[in-house]
């Protein structure tokens, strides 16, 4: 037992010594996470920036409620659940799902030029972080401001009691607009002029945006309860002709509903509609 303890040790202490000697190189490698100034800027200014992306990144989920289609997409889907009389079929990750499929189709040529208008040239350092944002909001904007009922547009202005600039005019005095877009985007009575959507605060802008969209939702709703409607109000007649009153009609109702929306491609109506439903 000595003799293989003391083979043991031979062979042991060497060993050690020599892990000993290789750990000092690897241990003399670190990584470092420096925030410190670089150039001009300030200890402050890289702090304020790193909290900045931070703030972003955490409010993303209501910045994608709020700035694209997704809050229309999504509405009509819960809706067409409950019209077909499905209480948890199709789940809601299903629909979270497809919602944000089809928001990004919609909103594809909008993330394209916020890319290559704003992020690729931040990254490439030929422009600042403000120029940035202001280059990257400008896609969404315009999509805001072709998918957001003038009524909506009126309403937020009035409550928030903004004026337009002097350059902005109202319907009544579109003549006073450029002729290039009078030409292209002719006014109509009571609507708000383009030079006004344009000089409108975010905020303003967002608000309206949002309560445009909720209104088309629920207006598509409608239309997609009315031909289950038909189908449920044919089966409870049905069976009241026949005597069973004690059938519940939803149940007997389920199955046409199911198999008329799979025979007119609802699917493909759906989501074909949604997508083209949207301007801009």
């Amino acid at each position: 037992m000595s003799n293989l303890l003391g083979r043991g040790l031979h062979y042991a202490v060497p060993s050690a010594l020599l892990l000993l000697w290789t750990a000092g190189p690897a241990a003399a490698q670190s990584v470092s996470l420096n925030i410190a100034p670089t150039g001009g800027e300030s200890f402050t200014t890289n702090v304020v920036g790193i909290l900045a992306l931070t703030s972003v990144l955490a409010i993303a989920p209501g910045l994608l409620m709020i700035g694209t289609s997704f809050t229309r997409l999504v509405i009509v889907l819960s809706l067409l659940r409950t019209a077909l009389g499905l209480q948890q079929t199709p789940p809601n990750t299903v629909i979270m799902s497809l919602a944000l499929i089809l928001t990004g189709t919609i909103m594809a040529p909008s993330f394209e030029a916020a890319y290559h208008d704003a992020l690729q040239p931040l990254m490439n350092g030929a422009i600042t972080e403000e120029q940035a944002l202001d280059r990257g909001v400008r896609p969404f904007r315009s999509f805001m401001e072709a998918n957001t009922n003038d009524k909506d547009l009126a309403l937020f202005i009035d409550l928030a009691g903004w004026k337009p600039p002097e350059h902005a005019a109202t319907d009544h005095d579109t003549a006073t607009e450029s002729q290039s877009i009078t030409a292209t985007h002719p006014a109509k009575p009571g609507s708000v002029a383009r030079a006004t959507r344009t000089a409108m605060p975010l905020h303003i802008l967002c608000s309206a945006f949002v309560t445009s969209e909720l209104s088309k939702a629920f207006q598509i709703g409608f239309l997609l309860f009315l031909p289950f409607l038909v189908i449920d109000m044919a089966v409870s007649a049905i069976l009241m002709g026949m005597g069973m009153m004690m059938l519940p009609p939803v149940v007997v109702s389920l199955p046409f509903k199911l198999i008329f929306f799979v025979l007119v491609s609802g699917w493909e109506l759906v989501a074909g509609s949604l997508v083209r439903s949207f301007a801009g």
